[in-house]
């Protein structure tokens, strides 16, 4: 017997499969949850009991489905799992819209709606890939593992790693506050893949607590932590956990109008900071664009009381705040995508920088810093083919060169400058390919699968005290993801990783003891090749009343990284000195998880309880030494700067769990009441029952929220209990109790001169009781404190329908405030939208700002430093071409251009006789270095923004990429030790990407010709030079250049189309 069932297909629209079997029969399955809707309780109003089929409980007002980045892990086909992807379950695949027997209608373009705007006749557009399912439910769906856009910019993290630091079995690890990284279920460092829309996020964050991620909440739309199966997809670093975060970088359709901008932006009292940042989409036809920038700064944070437990002798000054813990950073991207029917292909570029401080005692002393940035170039893509067997081909691909630096700055008796103390660099390149079949009839049910490859290279270099010496590792793995759906309640998926992985570097020998003699250990080049295999299988069962149990079985192998196996010396601002060990083999957790969870009605839930066993997990211990800056300064329980780390592997334990819940208790005042709960404990131990270091307390929380269609509040108090499980050589950290407090507003207006606009406000209050917080995670603890009391004002605005296309509480939408503007005005005869080329002329002034330093050859020790500044002015000619979009007044586009700047300059430091030849007294021996820089040419790509505030006006902000080779060329003139003079020549060139910010206004003259006038501000990073020194020069010579330029110019354009006649 043969039936066929209809099954949805995609969640929050109204198509439907047809699935044939032989023999088997089937319902059709409820409508899964959204995912694209944060954890909030929903209001009064909006408690209809959801039915089976979600078309019967769609709101008057319901969303439309919003695509996302494919990468996304949760995303195996067309379609989000049927609930959001949590800590118990493995990611699911969701068959996508096919009927077996025949072959598919070829759908048409994608756009983010099935109805553009005005259109009178319905046309069916390509499903979105990789969509987070919008479901037309009234109940939003529970996922404490994810945050949305709207609830990043609410937190009071004002880094990436802290997003997670109070979530349920998750937590952050970092010696700043921009430095943090996840922690998941005691788990981190190489055992937690960070991934950007499917791509790692390639940095050196997994090395030392100090080194930061280079991602910043501003430009973040989703983040959420995955397990299971499908994370297998993604790298064998699952063993953790993978903490993914989307993007519209490489925009997947256009936005409705033509444009979408959003303005986030706010500033917090602990540390008199700020943060802003203005994303942009725009596109019509077969192009999308985006374009964001963003930017924070803050002082030094003020914490309950003196931050040292054992402080030095005399102790420091106390002046309320935590030393050293000042930051600034910035960044932007633009990209862009080709869209056709059944796909997409998109490129972007961005660029990050960070400036942070480090705290600690011995850093605070030295006034440590990190100065870091990263440009990466990725491209992906998606393309599903009107055939039988394969439902979609996607791919990944990125290229990415991070670089930062470890400065110091010196006290001499020749006056106060700074030197490099260590630099990281780290490029990469990962690339992904993955098929996707269509569903096949089997007697168990409909079988679809994900077969993929992937490859990376990385190639890590290090100079100074960088804690171990350059090291290449290259992988490459296959993978298979499969789901068989039994039944409408009944599903089992099973995922499969083989990789090779090859880490070449070098190694050291190191006594047992970790103890001088030898001061110097004997090294060599080594290579070491791993073959880690990982299985996984979940089986998922939806339950009545929207309960789903899982269980989850893997086994998940992965290669020792570069640092465990090579590590050998002192990271600078981290304070350790880490000592690795190259006879590590793979290390191997077999995993046994149940789950069960409530995503919608009245009270939600999710809970977990897992075990894994650890054969031959590797850690780092400490080992009870300190060190100074070389392997012949350790010492057994001695005083030195740096906690001396090694890697090693034993057998161990980890078993723990997770809960964390809501109950809307009762309708008040027009709004919902509710109570909500937390509790997660991880118990870490090795085989013969000690302690794995660095393991996060046991906590337990709870509060109480309201809220209605506009207002949201919510007070929340977390106690964390004293850590007394530490390992040896590590101390208790107490415990501390976190009340935290947010009241947020959100308003909206239909009809403005600008579209659609919704503007939300609101304060954030964090840390309440001025508690002492000391994270038990930590390298230092007893030296930082966490920020005091805090309160974040925050203002959100958002322009253009496709970024109201959701409301984010995930109810039916509330009624629009009246207009206070007024009706739209009506579009002018001249429109600015369309191609454009043109020339332009300025004058540009810039600067080469050089942290130039001496250094004592033997010792390696400072001796002298200046920070000398070359100016680059000079006059520019340039051309430009852009596309723009309008929607109303509002004008989005993107813009190219290229200057020949031929911008020069020259500058010289000299170190006194007395400081870098005191030898050679009374011999007046100086060392003089000569440096001189040249920008020949700049290009940028960038995306602009602007209101017409006549019908032929123009005002509008820019910002993107610039990009240009910059050289550095010069001398140093010195002296040998035996006072023979000496000049060593250097020449450094270097293609260096930046960021750029700028406004202008720009006017029609006559025709189709318009004029305008901008100003331009752009960075271009910094570069490094460190000539090699002649032989026998006592001193040697570093700098560290950063090139900066601000540019005023006036151009013209003209817009290609109709003819428009002369005024």
């Amino acid at each position: 017997m043969r039936v066929c069932v209809a099954r949805r297909a995609l969640s929050g629209t109204t198509s439907v499969a047809l699935i044939c079997l032989h023999g088997i029969a089937a319902a059709q399955q409820a409508a899964p949850p959204s995912t694209d809707s944060p954890s909030r309780p929903p209001a009064a109003q909006s408690q209809p009991q959801a039915t089976p089929d979600a078309s019967n409980a769609r709101p008057a007002a319901a969303p439309a489905p919003a695509p996302s980045a494919s990468g996304s892990p949760s995303t195996a086909t067309s379609a989000q799992p049927s609930s959001p992807a949590q800590a118990n379950a493995p990611s699911e695949i969701e068959i996508p819209q096919v009927t077996v027997e025949s072959r598919q209608r070829r759908p048409t373009r994608r756009t983010t709606r099935n109805e553009a705007a005005g259109r009178t006749t319905a046309s069916r557009s390509a499903p979105a890939p990789a969509t987070l399912p919008t479901v037309a439910s009234a109940v939003p769906p529970f996922a404490p593992s994810a945050l949305t856009g709207d609830q990043i910019q609410t937190s009071a993290s004002p880094s990436f790693g802290n997003l997670f630091f109070t979530a349920p079995g998750a937590t952050s690890a970092g010696l700043s506050t921009q430095s943090s990284r996840p922690v998941l279920r005691g788990l981190s460092d190489a055992k937690v893949r960070i991934q950007e829309n499917g791509i790692g996020s390639v940095d050196v964050s997994d090395i030392a607590q100090d080194h930061g991620v280079p991602l910043d909440p501003l430009a973040l739309q989703r983040t959420e932590i995955f397990r299971g199966p499908g994370a297998l997809r993604f790298g064998s670093q699952a063993v953790g956990g993978i903490v993914d975060v989307t993007n519209n970088r490489i925009p997947t359709a256009a936005p409705v109008g033509g444009m979408a901008a959003e303005l986030r932006s706010a500033v917090t009292s602990v540390d008199n900071g700020w943060e802003s940042g203005l994303l942009l989409d725009a596109g019509a036809g077969n192009a999308a664009v985006h374009a964001d920038v963003y930017g924070r700064g803050a002082q030094d944070y003020r914490i309950p009381s003196y931050p040292y437990l054992a402080p030095p002798s005399p102790a420091p000054a106390f002046n309320g705040r935590q030393p050293n813990s000042a930051m600034q950073s910035a960044g932007a991207a633009i990209g862009g995508s080709y869209l056709f029917d059944g796909g997409y292909a998109g490129l972007s570029i961005s660029r990050f920088t960070s400036d942070y401080h480090v705290p600690g005692i011995a850093s605070a002393e030295s006034q440590q810093h990190n100065d870091l940035e990263q440009t990466k170039i990725m491209s992906k893509g998606e393309y599903r083919p009107d055939a039988m067997a394969i439902a979609a081909v996607r791919y990944w691909l990125s290229y990415s060169d991070y670089r930062h630096d470890e400065v110091d700055v010196n006290q001499t008796a020749f006056g106060t400058f700074q030197t490099i103390g260590a630099t990281f660099k780290n490029r990469a390149t990962e690339g992904k390919v993955e098929v996707e079949s269509r569903p096949v009839a089997t007697p168990l049910g409909a079988l679809t699968g994900i077969v993929g490859v992937q490859g990376a290279y990385q190639r890590l270099d290090t100079i100074g005290q960088a804690i171990l010496l350059p090291a290449q590792t290259t992988t490459a793995a296959g993978y298979v993801f499969e789901e068989l759906q039994h039944t409408d309640t009944l599903r089992t998926q099973f995922a499969a990783r083989i990789e090779s992985v090859d880490v070449a570097g070098t190694s050291f020998e190191f006594p047992s003891s970790y103890l001088p003699p030898p001061n110097e250990p004997a090294n060599a080049p080594s290579r070491s090749s791993f073959l880690p295999t990982s299985l996984s299988l979940g089986v998922i069962k939806d339950l009545p009343s929207y309960l789903q149990a899982s269980l989850t079985l893997q086994r998940i192998q992965r290669a020792p990284r570069a640092l465990e196996l090579f590590a050998s010396g002192p990271d600078d601002s981290e304070k350790t000195f880490k000592i690795g060990n190259p006879d590590l083999s793979l290390e191997t957790a077999n995993t046994a998880e149940i789950g069960l969870k409530r995503t919608r009605g009245d009270v939600r839930f999710d809970a977990n309880l897992y075990y894994t066993r650890y054969d031959k997990f590797i850690f780092g211990q400490s080992t009870g030494n300190f060190c100074g800056a070389t392997f012949a300064s350790c010492v057994a329980g001695g005083t030195g700067d740096y906690i001396q780390v090694a890697y090693s592997q034993r057998d161990a334990i980890f078993r723990g769990g997770e809960l964390s819940w809501q109950w809307d208790v009762s309708p008040l005042s027009g709004g919902i009441f509710g109570l909500e709960g937390q509790f997660d404990v991880v118990r870490a131990t090795f085989t013969d029952g000690t302690n794995v270091p660095r393991i996060p307390p046991m906590r337990l929380g709870g509060g109480v929220y309201w809220r209605s269609d506009a207002w949201y509040a919510r007070l929340n108090l977390l106690h964390a209990f004293r850590q007394n499980d530490f390992a040896q050589f590590d101390t208790p950290t107490d415990g501390y109790n976190l009340l935290k407090l947010q009241i947020e507003h959100r308003q909206r207006w239909k009809d403005s001169p600008w579209g659609a606009v919704e503007l939300a406000t609101g304060l954030i209050g964090d840390n309440l009781l001025n508690a002492d917080i000391r994270n038990s995670v930590q390298f230092h603890k007893d030296e930082i404190l966490q920020p005091g009391r805090t309160v974040k004002l925050f203002l959100n605005v958002k322009y253009g329908a496709d970024a109201l296309a959701t409301n984010r509480i995930g109810i039916a939408r509330e009624q629009d405030t009246p207009s206070i503007f007024g009706q739209a005005p009506s579009a002018p005869s001249w429109d600015w939208s369309g191609l454009y080329a043109g020339g332009n002329a300025g004058y540009s002034w810039g600067a080469a700002k050089t942290y130039a330093g001496f250094i004592d050859n033997a010792s390696q020790t400072p001796l002298y430093g200046e920070r000398p500044s070359a100016r680059l002015d000079h006059a520019g000619l340039g051309v430009q071409a852009g596309y723009n979009w309008t929607m109303g007044r509002m004008v989005a586009g993107i813009e190219g251009d290229f200057v020949y700047a031929d911008q020069h300059g020259q500058s010289s430091t000299t170190c006194p006789t007395a400081a870098c030849n005191a030898a050679l007294l009374p011999l007046d021996a100086p060392t003089t270095a000569s440096m001189a820089y040249r920008l020949d040419w700049m290009a940028s790509l960038r995306g602009r923004v602007g209101v017409a505030v006549t019908p032929a006006t123009l005002a509008y902000l820019t910002a993107g990429v610039p990009f240009g080779t910059v050289s550095s060329s010069g001398s140093v003139s010195g002296f040998t030790t035996t006072g023979v003079a000496t000049t060593t020549p250097f020449n450094v060139d270097t293609f260096r990407f930046g960021w750029a910010v700028g406004a202008g206004l720009e006017s029609r003259l006559l025709g189709n010709w318009t004029g305008r006038i901008e100003y331009l501000h752009a960075d271009l990073g910094s570069f490094r030079a460190t000539p090699n020194m002649a032989s026998g020069m006592a001193t040697s010579f570093d700098s560290d250049a950063q090139v900066r330029t601000d540019t005023v110019r006036v151009g013209v354009n003209y817009k290609f189309g109709a003819m428009i006649a002369g005024d």
